[in-house]
């Protein structure tokens, strides 16, 4: 599949990636533009490199349907877990889209080269999730697509499209970071039903994601340093200011604070959520 991949820069093969509907090609470019980017064989930007879409590439299906629409089924049937990986197999793609879209939208910030490794990592493994959510998917008899979806991910990141810090702040510190609150619980059900095959892909998500959530804390604290803000304070003005819906405890306190996402940047939010 590599063979074939034209990349301009580091941002046009993000740019290629984001673009493409078909998912395949678009976990490869995402995979190979990152491998590439580590080996320093592309430049960050080039001219040749396409604009940047407003919405990431899909297929036909699965049909975007509004959150509450999304039937919740028991994982105690087969149905159940086919639908609870779907949800996932959703959220992994768009991580895919969201890591490639920062590194892609915010290429001309004056941040340093590691900025763009930490992200095109992230972007690696959401691929490699994807790909082995899909491929458990399979082993089951179903595939990506087969059930209806929703697109509250890309909406929360689309608000924060102008501001780089707004946008850390909303996805690896609340989307990211709400995955290491509800992995434990689900892998834990996916064990007493049996399906230890699931319960091992979960496994390796949830070690990868508390990595994701340690890049997003890592340059939120690196921007507000530099612009002499308190970054507890600043995640919870950005948070109100872009992202809609309350933060829901029960929260992976233990997991947040190992990325460096500590209870004084969103424990205040999540009782102001309940007033």
């Amino acid at each position: 599949m590599t063979g074939d991949l034209t990349i301009t820069s580091l941002r046009g093969g993000a740019i290629d990636a984001i673009s493409s509907a078909d998912l395949d090609r678009k976990t490869a470019l995402a995979q190979e533009s990152a491998t590439r980017w580590f080996a320093r064989r592309v430049s960050l930007r080039s001219p040749l490199d396409a604009a940047l879409p407003d919405r990431p590439g899909r297929p036909d299906k699965p049909v975007l349907t509004p959150p509450t629409q999304v039937e919740k089924r028991s994982l105690h049937t087969l149905k159940g877990r086919i639908a609870l990986l779907h949800a996932i197999a959703h959220i992994e793609l768009n991580a895919v889209d969201l890591a490639l879209d920062i590194v892609a939208r915010f290429a001309t910030e004056p941040v340093p080269n590691s900025f763009f490794d930490g992200w095109m990592l992230v972007a690696f493994e959401e691929a490699k999730h994807f790909r082995m959510v899909r491929a458990r998917l399979n082993d089951l008899g179903a595939d990506y697509g087969d059930l209806p979806a929703h697109d509250g991910l890309w909406q929360a990141a689309h608000s924060t499209r102008n501001d780089l810090t707004a946008r850390l702040a909303v996805v690896p510190l609340i989307l990211e970071a709400r995955g290491l609150d509800v992995t434990p619980s689900l892998q834990a059900k996916m064990r007493q039903t049996g399906d230890l095959e699931s319960a091992a892909v979960l496994d390796v998500i949830y070690n990868d994601e508390k990595g994701h959530v340690a890049v997003g804390a890592k340059w939120f604290r690196f921007l507000c340093a530099r612009e002499k803000r308190d970054p507890a304070k600043a995640f919870q003005e950005l948070v109100r200011a872009n992202f809609r819906g309350p933060l829901k405890p029960p929260f992976n306190d233990l997991a947040r604070a190992e990325a460096g996402l500590t209870p004084s940047f969103y424990r205040a939010l999540a009782s102001i959520s309940h007033a």
